[in-house]
């Protein structure tokens, strides 16, 4: 075929042939957030992936409480200042420990206590502590005669956007009838953000910033909870050192102890509002700049403001040069412009915030959820795309976290009669779990399995086998102990006791699940596999367990969410929250899966799951993944773009908010990019071809590189 004709075949398959690679600062900046009027919903952050400032129009954080709303309703998103080393924990004077909120569940001839009752006094205690700390505001400080304060209505003319290109956030607006222009960045390498604040208004003295520090979150709500600026006397705010251009601060919340340094390019006037508040005036001229650094221990010399800058634009062009890129210009669906803006900034946001010491919560770096805790079943859906689209690293700051908590999963597991490490499910950076009916949640155990099999694909090295062989083997070995015996039915089963990913069914008599026994045979599976790549063998008990599991339950043709109660096409109540019988063929590639069952079942649940009020931002892309496995790309980009249900909005800054608590929920983004990266970059065993994933009828026009396919 002459290279002329090739070429309009492949448009007209909608493949991607271009031999020029994708213009990577075109693709991203064309999707730079701009804000031109006060919106709640589309704050813009800034972050290096374990802290994150979040601002308002002002460029700042000057309109705290319009954003926030009452914690059971959101207003919009809020403005916080977060890391993830800040973590706070109330006084215990009753000394609850764990064990005070267990329930007994007896199955199998054993007696377990599980820490399952959340409500009781240390229950309560146990699931709010320890908690997340929010670090400190910075607002705009305005002075006017009549006393009166900022208001949102005060600000005109905005126009404020974010460089994805360099991570720089630059806010320009009119305040009193003078220009003001605000520019954030912060710096990869310190928790430090840099602000430069130009108005004449800094100049004639009314314009400055309040630097101020709240208690911590009002934890009385579990989620979106507000910053609580009561109880002065709870905390305190110590002046270290001070000089015209440096305020070093150091914080006591109880035990919890940081560090803040604010350090000006030239003269400043400090002046002291109350026992937590200091008010920032330039000594002369129309800018006000200065770095802001937080830290749990001494903060060294910081960086100048402008190094800050190129320090931030250096790196968020390596970030975006490097891994894999996907553009859809050229596509007649009139939605890939959509799916493109929501790829970007989805890789942005969970850069951000993924990449701490300590693994995500649901909300990131953005505000608090849960008292700011982990939940160890969602870090497949906040990581896996990080291998995938080949940023190996920010995976691995979360998998050694895993690692290094190998003997906090053993102690769990030998608490529960069983081998090897059990994961917890809900957890602070301490991995003490939280009571409440999380504990008997599984789909957990084999995530970190998984994740390690990812990283080795894409760097198959005796270091990464020497990295994570005890999380793989440890991991495993629980699994397997994890299964029990039916004498009468001669097969091992999973539960009771147990909690399924679609969290709906009676955790005391749940039994079978499909998704989790396809997990666990894949899970025991790349144990094996790494058992071989180390020399010491296949595990012969391994072997009869993944070859003895029970089968994935069926009725009617269809895989139901459960085999202890196969109800779920016969109740419509049955049919909400995940569908999770669907990620045994879709986010994994279908151990004991039979594939015309799993298309009915796909159907079925297109045609008739609770699309209106239960369904998870995440789910939409699980389910695209399945379509995509089953040779239906059509299916998988209608169910990836699907408008009419709810929790599939993606705001102006690329956040997927759910429910009126939940105003950030970044499984979405993370699932988003797991999708996009299996239907553009491939999985084991899918059709010969450039972007399996996607429709071949010249609706879409996809151009991929970087990708690693997904097992």
């Amino acid at each position: 075929m002459r290279p002329l004709l090739a070429l309009i075949f492949a448009a007209t398959l909608g493949l991607s042939l271009r031999a020029t690679p994708i213009d990577r600062q075109a693709l991203v900046t064309r999707h730079n957030p701009t804000v031109t009027r006060v919106d709640p919903w589309a704050p813009l952050s800034v972050g290096n992936g374990r802290f994150a400032f979040t601002a308002d129009v002002t460029g700042l954080q000057t309109f705290e409480q319009s954003y926030h709303g009452d914690g059971k309703s959101a207003a919009g998103i809020p403005l916080e200042t977060l890391a993830r080393w800040a973590w706070h924990t109330n006084a215990n004077p009753n000394g609850y420990k764990l064990s005070d909120a267990n329930r007994d569940y007896t199955a199998y001839g054993k007696t377990i206590g599980y820490p399952m009752i959340s409500g009781s006094p240390a229950g309560m205690w146990l699931r709010e502590n320890p908690q997340d700390v929010p670090i400190g505001q910075l607002a705009l400080d305005f002075t006017r005669d009549s006393g009166v304060p900022l208001s949102p209505d005060d600000i005109s003319a905005i126009n404020q956007s974010l460089d994805l290109w360099s991570g720089t956030v630059t806010s320009q607006y009119t305040l009193a009838g003078s220009p003001v222009t605000v520019v954030v960045a912060c710096d990869p390498a310190s928790d430090t953000i840099a602000v430069r604040l130009t108005s004449p208004l800094v100049a004639s003295g009314k314009l400055g910033v309040r630097l101020a520090f709240p208690r911590g979150h009002d934890i009385r709500t579990k989620n979106n909870p507000a910053l609580d600026w009561t109880k002065p006397e709870a905390h305190t705010t110590t002046i270290v050192a001070q000089t015209d251009r440096t305020l070093n601060l150091a914080r006591a919340i109880d035990a919890t102890r940081y560090q803040a340094a604010l350090v000006a390019s030239a003269p400043v006037k400090f002046a002291p509002d109350g026992p937590h508040a200091f008010h920032l005036r330039s000594s002369s001229g129309d800018t006000l700049e200065f770095t802001l650094s937080f830290s749990p221990s001494a903060i060294p010399a910081a960086p100048a403001a402008a190094v800050v800058r190129a320090a931030s634009a250096a790196n968020w062009k390596k970030f975006w040069s490097t891994g894999a890129a996907v553009e859809f210009t050229g596509s007649k669906d009139p939605r890939a412009a959509e799916l493109e803006r929501r790829v970007v900034l989805s890789q942005y946001l969970t850069a951000i915030q993924f990449a701490g010491d300590f693994p995500p919560q649901e909300s990131g770096l953005t505000n608090s959820t849960w008292y700011g805790k982990h939940h160890t079943e969602m870090i497949w859906w906040h990581t896996a795309h990080f291998a995938l689209w080949g940023r190996d690293e920010f995976l691995q700051k979360n998998l050694d976290w895993f690692a290094r908590a190998l003997p906090i999963a053993r102690e769990i597991a030998k608490g529960r009669d069983l081998r090897g490490a059990r994961w917890p499910k809900m957890i602070g950076p301490d991995g003490r779990e939280s009571p409440g009916g999380n504990p008997l949640i599984i789909w957990n155990q084999p995530h970190p399995i998984h994740l390690a099999e990812l990283l080795y694909r894409n760097s198959p090295t005796s270091e990464t086998l020497a990295r994570y062989r005890d999380l793989v083997q440890e991991t495993a070995e629980c699994m397997a102990s994890m299964m029990n015996w039916d004498e009468a039915k001669q097969r091992y089963n999973l539960g009771p006791p147990m909690w399924i990913a679609q969290e709906i069914y009676e955790q005391g008599t749940s039994m079978n699940p499909p998704y989790e026994l396809s997990y666990w045979v894949r899970g025991l599976t790349i144990a094996q596999q790494w058992r071989e790549r180390l020399k010491l063998g296949r595990d012969a008990e391994w072997d009869k367990r993944i070859k003895a599991i029970a089968p994935l339950p069926v009725k009617d043709g269809k895989y139901v969410a459960i085999e202890s109660t196969p109800d779920t096409w016969d109740n419509k109540e049955s049919r909400h929250d995940h569908p999770s019988f669907l990620m045994a063929l879709g986010q994994l590639p279908g151990d004991g899966v039979d594939r015309a069952v799993m298309r009915r079942t796909l159907d079925a649940t297109l045609a008739t799951w609770d699309w209106e009020t239960k369904i998870w931002g995440w789910d939409y892309p699980m389910i695209a993944m399945t379509a995509a496995r089953l040779g239906a790309p059509e299916q998988a980009v209608n169910v990836l773009l699907k408008t009419d249900g709810p929790n599939n909005a993606y705001m102006p800054n690329g956040h997927n908010p759910q429910r009126g608590d939940l105003p950030v929920y970044l499984p979405g983004n993370g699932a988003l990019l797991a999708a996009v990266a299996m239907m553009a970059g491939g999985w084991d065993g899918a059709p010969v071809g450039d972007a399996p994933g996607f429709p071949h009828d010249g609706s879409w026009v996809v151009h991929a590189e970087g990708f690693h396919p997904l097992p």
